[in-house]
Parts: C-alpha cells; structure tokens; sequence
C-alpha cells in the first residue's frame, strides 16, 4: 500500500467516523472510522521511514582526475607507463 492508499483510508475513515449518521446493527461506523484513520496513520508514518532510507547519494558530477608525477621519458619508478 502506498502513500495514495494510506492517505484513502484516512479520507474514508473520517468520513464515516464524522460525515455520517448511518445506524448498522452490530458494526460501530464510528469506531471502524476511528480504526481505518489510525491504520491510515501508521502507513503514512511506515511509509516517510521508508523512503527517507531510499535516498540515494548522486555520484559527483565531475569526474575525479588522479595526478601522476610524469617524468621526461614516460617511466614511473622504473616501470614502463
């Protein structure tokens, strides 16, 4: 469930918790509102924790260069380059 999902079930927790006066034998609309609000919440919170670990460091955009002492004929300590 993402971001939209968790921010549905808070809109239609809310709803039936405050926008209606609906009566249902043996089911309390307010308190299944009440529960879809805080299952809501509890997403939306997992949900910024887990993004925030999914950053991404970007690598520099310039390249990095590693400077060499060159010396007249092209040998470094004797090696060939």
């Amino acid at each position: 469930m993402g971001l939209g999902g968790c921010i549905i079930l808070i809109a239609v927790g809310a709803i039936l918790t405050f926008a209606t006066d609906w009566d249902m034998q043996g089911v309390n609309l307010d308190l299944v509102g009440v529960i879809f609000m805080v299952v809501g919440l509890i997403g939306v919170a997992t949900f910024s924790s887990i993004a925030r670990r999914r950053r991404v460091m970007m690598p520099p955009t310039t390249p990095v260069v590693e400077d060499r002492p060159h010396t007249q004929d092209g040998y470094h300590n004797g090696y060939g380059a």
